[in-house]
Parts: structure tokens; C-alpha cells; sequence
């Protein structure tokens, strides 16, 4: 056997461990990151609109802040808008995330578009909205989902529950490979933009609650 080849096996041996340890160890991690069994387990709005998904990925974040003072920071997001809270060279054309509430961002409703490119039409449009409650976008047809719920804790906290639910296309679309890597890589953005939410959320509560004080 040549080294050419014993250095190609190799090559394949560990590519193949390496595949089946994120497979193992790694997917169920950064498909349920923060979320309890009975969270993934849970029904949301969106089950019901993607009833087929070939990803279905479920995670959460306890906030030190109640629902209403967690609530505006959601409805704001977007490319263009408030931002994601997340990566914003990448996800919001490197125009910093909103750290205030921006008030004439407030007024979301059904059918408005959030969108996923600055400047351009493109992203998800709002399908549900129950205010300090749940917030559910979806992609207009049907294959994608991307909901929040907010559960009070009784304790002037809340859990937030973030669900993404897709059906892949045909393995022949061209927009197989994007979807592959969006459903892969997501976790990194996503993780980043409930902690950047806690912390915005917790922090503007905390200087209200200072602003308050006699």
C-alpha cells in the first residue's frame, strides 16, 4: 500500500470519527442548549404548521427580568432594525445591535416582515403575537418556524423558549446546502442572541428599578 493511499485512509478514519462524535456528543448539544426535557417536549404554535420538520431544535434562557420588560426587545429584532443581539458583522451588515428600547419599533403585528437582510425584503413575516406571551414567524409557505414563548416564573423572572422547526428541501435544490449549514452552524447565533437578550433585558430592568428608587 503506498503512503499516498495509507495517508488518504487515514485522512477518511478520521473524518469519520470526528463525524460520528458530533453526531453522538455534539447535535443533541446544540439542539436542546438550555432547554429541560419538558421544554423540548412541549408543544408550541409552530408544531402545527411545520408537522413534518427534518429539524426541530429547542432551546431556553432564564431571565432575571418579568415577561413585559423581556417582551420589547423581541419584537424589535430584525436586519435593519433593532438587530439580532447576536453577531452583528455578520447577521445585521455590522450595524451594532440595539441596547435600548426603540419605540417606534414597538408596534409589531401580524403579517409585518422581520427581515433577515438589510435592505433587502428578505427574512420571515410575523404569523402570531400574543404581547409578553409568544411570538411566532414563520416563512409564508409553511417549511419553517421560528417561535418564542416567554414563561413567568412567578418570581419577577421568565423562561424564554426559543423553537426553529424546518422541512429540508429536495437534496437536489439549490438551497440544500444553505440549509444544511444554517441548521448546523445556528446554534453559535442563537446562543449569542438569548444571552444578548438576558443581559439587555436584565440590565434596562435594573436601571429602571434604580431610576425608581425615592
Amino acid at each position: 500500500m503506498s503512503t499516498r493511499v495509507r495517508r488518504a485512509l487515514t485522512v477518511g478514519s478520521l473524518g469519520a470519527t470526528a463525524l460520528l462524535t458530533y453526531m453522538k456528543a455534539v447535535r443533541p448539544w446544540t439542539l436542546r442548549w438550555g432547554a429541560s426535557d419538558q421544554e423540548v417536549a412541549e408543544f408550541m404554535g409552530g408544531d402545527d404548521i411545520v408537522t413534518k420538520a427534518d429539524y426541530s431544535a429547542t432551546r431556553g434562557i432564564t431571565i432575571d427580568a418579568p415577561p413585559q420588560d423581556v417582551w420589547p426587545w423581541l419584537v424589535q429584532i430584525g436586519s435593519g432594525r433593532a438587530g439580532w443581539y447576536s453577531y452583528d458583522r455578520i447577521d445585521n451588515g455590522g450595524t451594532p445591535s440595539a441596547t435600548e428600547i426603540v419605540p417606534e419599533l414597538q408596534q409589531l403585528k401580524v403579517g409585518d416582515l422581520i427581515p433577515m437582510v438589510v435592505g433587502k425584503p428578505v427574512g420571515v413575516w410575523v404569523k402570531e403575537l400574543e404581547p409578553n406571551r409568544r411570538l411566532l414567524l414563520w416563512d409564508g409557505k409553511g417549511e419553517y418556524t421560528w417561535e418564542w414563548v416567554l414563561h413567568p416564573l412567578g418570581d419577577g423572572r421568565t423562561r424564554l423558549i426559543n423553537r426553529l422547526r424546518a422541512a429540508y428541501p429536495h437534496w437536489t435544490s439549490p438551497r440544500m446546502a444553505y440549509t444544511l449549514l444554517a441548521t448546523t452552524g445556528d446554534i453559535v447565533m442563537i446562543r449569542k442572541m438569548l444571552r444578548g437578550i438576558k443581559a439587555r433585558a436584565e440590565r434596562h430592568g435594573a436601571t429602571a428599578a434604580t431610576e425608581t428608587l425615592p
